[in-house]
């Protein structure tokens, strides 16, 4: 039962203010959830069994039947762990811990492509020494097709895929650091 224990004068469990706050906050990322487009919800981290629930709301269109599928979606994220809601929040929030780490990555794959560009094998000494699982013969081939294309007004098909390689370069050693 709620209230205060006898022996030792601390509250049993949360009040019911903060049981509606949290549940509160829980309907708020459910409108927020309901609200992205299909590509973005892929690629949060969400239970597959509330994916369902997240489409029908998306396509119910009447307002009272749109708010009542909410609430129902609301209490089914309700039963997840703290842990899980936490992830989906992160992920959502464009200020969030994954967007800063997806950010950073950005950052130093244009950094990395900008440096092999304008140092040429310079640059591409110092990306094979710190990641030695790269490809020196595609790099070297890649840069030379985007002065190619530079020199020629073409479109920058070859920017782009060494922007695409780095990444999935730059991608590989962050997983695999938890093991040192």
């Amino acid at each position: 039962m709620r209230g205060i224990d006898e022996e030792t004068g601390e509250f049993r469990g949360p009040s019911r203010s903060q049981q509606r706050r949290e549940a509160l906050e829980v309907r708020a990322l459910a409108e927020a959830l309901v609200a992205l487009p299909p590509a973005r919800l892929a690629r949060l981290p969400i239970p597959e069994h509330l994916l369902p629930h997240i489409h029908d709301t998306q396509k119910i269109s009447s307002h009272i039947a749109h708010k009542r599928q909410l609430q129902f979606l609301a209490k089914q994220m309700r039963r997840e762990d703290d842990e899980t809601l936490h992830a989906i929040s992160d992920a959502l929030d464009a200020g969030g811990e994954a967007a800063r780490q997806e950010t950073a990555l950005l950052h130093r794959v244009e950094t990395w492509r900008e440096r092999l560009l304008e140092e040429g094998d310079v640059a591409l000494a110092a990306l094979v020494a710190e990641y030695p699982q790269a490809e020196p013969q595609q790099l070297r081939q890649l840069v030379r097709n985007v002065h190619a294309e530079r020199r020629k007004n073409k479109p920058p098909r070859a920017f782009r895929e060494l922007f695409r390689l780095l990444r999935g370069l730059l991608e590989q050693p962050e997983e695999s650091t938890g093991e040192e």
